[in-house]
């Protein structure tokens, strides 16, 4: 009898381990770490400070769904270096702020503050090939010195991975999020003066400019 318990003890043991094995195997951590290259181009003539919340520098998106695997996925780290490289190369002068929007240094022609809306993938089970596709969406803000909103704008940014050939499902879809990312900045660096506001902000102050290096004979 203690022998047939002792079976159904280290059975019960052992169904429990699987258990959490399977449910640790279901769980996925991506982090998300990345360097991008500055673009290369003539900046704005503008002072620009940029403040990139804790919230924005620390972004974790979880999802837990019936249909998949748990994810959380952080790509914090990743979108602050690109977002600091890539508007720290558009403009005359950037500041990042430490806070916003008290305390802001003088001169400031513009105050940047990106913001996460969402970010979706897909799994390669969805996708019917072995890859990971990533959407990724951003609400920008632009204010003034005295805080008024000067332009709102979106960026969507795309990215899928490169190879199917990867040891793993977190470095796929990591890869997945840093092609994203990339497609981001060059969103950002190129359609920043498409911004209808912006354009026209910019002009305004090149035609200050332009109007005080010639004594406002203009």
């Amino acid at each position: 009898m203690n022998r047939m318990f002792n079976g159904i003890g280290a059975l019960r043991k052992l169904t429990l381990f699987a258990t959490a094995i399977l449910m640790t195997a279901c769980a996925h951590t991506v982090s998300v770490d990345g360097e991008f290259p500055a673009p290369v181009g003539n900046p704005h003539p503008l002072t620009v400070g940029v403040y990139l919340s804790d919230d924005f520098s620390d972004f974790t998106y979880s999802e837990n769904r019936d249909d998949r695997d748990e994810w959380n996925i952080n790509t914090g780290r990743a979108q602050k270096n690109l977002f600091e490289t890539v508007l720290g190369s558009m403009f005359t002068e950037t500041i990042n702020l430490a806070q916003y929007p008290t305390n802001l240094p003088k001169g400031l022609d513009l105050v940047i503050v990106p913001e996460v809306r969402e970010l979706q993938f897909t799994m390669p089970r969805e996708t019917r090939v072995n890859i990971f596709e990533v959407w990724i969406k951003y609400d920008m803000h632009a204010y003034n010195q005295q805080g008024d909103a000067v332009a709102e704008w979106v960026i969507t940014a795309y990215g899928k991975t490169p190879t199917a050939f990867l040891k793993s499902q977190e470095a796929a879809l990591a890869q997945a999020i840093n092609v994203a990312l990339r497609d981001a900045g060059a969103t950002l660096y190129t359609g920043f003066e498409r911004v209808p506001e912006l354009q026209a902000f910019i002009d305004n102050k090149q035609r200050a400019l332009s109007m005080k290096q010639t004594g406002g004979n203009e």
